[in-house]
């Protein structure tokens, strides 16, 4: 009897111990509140944007000329989301971790929990690095969301990071493929230029391994590898081939006191063969090419370079950044497009539970199609967070943007615009 009662005192903490050596934690975000926008420009035509966007004014293509919007709203300050990420002790300084990540829709419809944001595994070895591979953020979102003085939140404004105009129901011009800044997926045809709205760099990006350091006297670096694992056939005059998105880049991020100073680079290179014609009368053996300038979208090499510091005061943290992004026909290197900026930003603590934060950017988008179009652009963001407590907060905000376009007849994908948003919610982290 006794022998098996010590017998299963020691099973039990053997289980016990396993549990201890795993563990599951459930996160997310929250975020609900009033949102106003107003767009006011020159409205493109359908062919020359990216198709599936569906603006104010109820069309498909471009934007409305003048479209406004008020209401209740979400995701203003940051996305509503859910996820869930783990780690397991394998010993020796070893573990497993995971994370899986979807965005939620807390004032439409139910998620359908597509873990659409991030979904990795891999592993750590403790004071080394973190090897994961999966759909992840890349190595210039790392950096630039801890740069920012205004927290990468989601409405106009923001010169080196791409919020979307935000409407009560939806979002203005979101565009699809590089220019829309979140996939590494082309659209055909020519470009959405990359203006002062949208594109300032590529978010996240599947199939893609990610190696990690851990930060070592003050230093810590990051390179990533993503490959398409995608392909698709096709019949003689179609698209055929292989759909080749491969993607790498890498970052540094150094801190020493109150100072924090990072760059960052990744290259993007979508390739997809086209059916010129056939080896034979029945059809088969397709010859392949690398497309034509007027399949942009599905032959572009796409790169972005960041830079930026931080610098503590006390009361007082000041922000400079600078982004720059060229994508381009691989075909012909004359048919691009490409955009930069400079931002400068504050965030100050006027009380324990109360920060404010400002930013002001200048930029420049460049388009070469029928000739060289380029347009100017301001951006500017004004916000406070007032914290009830270490996960809740009620926040304020605006932002707009100003961009003018002096020689853009010849090319209608550059125009005058402006934007605004203001936004008042609570937001709540668990």
């Amino acid at each position: 009897m006794k022998k098996s009662l010590l017998a299963l005192a020691a099973m039990s903490a053997i289980a016990g111990a396993a549990q201890a050596q795993s563990s599951v934690t459930v996160y997310g975000i929250l975020d609900v509140g009033f949102v106003g926008s107003h767009y006011s420009g020159t409205a493109a035509p359908a062919s020359t944007v990216s198709t599936g966007t569906t603006n104010q004014a109820g069309a498909t293509g471009g934007p409305a000329t003048q479209a406004s919007s008020a209401g209740f709203g979400q995701s203003a300050e940051s996305t509503s989301r859910i996820g869930f990420k783990g780690a397991e002790d394998l010993g020796g300084g070893l573990s497993a971790v995971f994370t899986l990540e979807t965005a939620v829709d807390p004032d439409g419809k139910a998620p359908a929990f597509a873990f659409n944001r991030q979904t990795f595994v891999g592993l750590n070895k403790k004071g080394v690095a973190t090897a994961t591979i999966g759909t992840q953020y890349t190595p210039m979102f790392d950096v630039q969301s801890a740069t920012d003085a205004a927290g990468n939140n989601n409405i106009v404004g923001n010169a080196v990071y791409s919020g979307n105009l935000q409407a009560t129901t939806g979002t203005y011009n979101t565009g699809a493929g590089p220019f829309g800044g979140t996939s590494t997926t082309a659209t055909t045809g020519a470009p959405v230029s990359m203006d002062a709205a949208n594109g300032a760099y590529v978010t996240r990006a599947s199939n893609a391994l990610k190696v990690q350091s851990d930060r070592i006297a003050g230093i810590q670096g990051e390179a990533f590898y993503a490959q398409s694992n995608n392909s698709q056939s096709g019949t003689t005059g179609g698209i055929s081939g292989a759909n080749n998105n491969t993607m790498y880049g890498f970052n540094a991020d150094y801190i020493w006191n109150k100072l924090q100073v990072v760059a960052a680079y990744q290259s993007i290179r979508v390739q997809q063969g086209q059916t010129v014609g056939t080896t034979s009368a029945t059809g088969t053996g397709l010859i392949l090419a690398n497309g034509t300038a007027g399949l942009f979208g599905n032959n572009v090499s796409d790169n972005s370079t960041y830079a930026a510091a931080t610098y503590d005061f006390g009361i007082l943290k000041g922000y400079a950044q600078y982004i720059t992004r060229k994508a381009f026909s691989t075909v012909d290197n004359n048919f691009g497009t490409s955009r930069s900026a400079y931002q400068l930003g504050a965030r100050a603590s006027l009380t324990p539970t109360i920060q404010v934060y400002a930013t002001y950017g200048l930029g420049k988008s460049s388009y070469a199609q029928a000739g060289t179009a380029y347009a100017n652009f301001r951006t500017a963001q004004l916000g406070s967070d007032y914290y009830l407590s270490k996960r809740t907060n009620l926040y304020v905000a605006y932002g707009s943007y100003n961009q003018s376009s002096p020689n853009s007849a010849s090319v209608p994908t550059i125009s005058s615009m402006s934007g605004m948003n203001y936004a008042a919610g609570i937001r709540h982290t668990f």
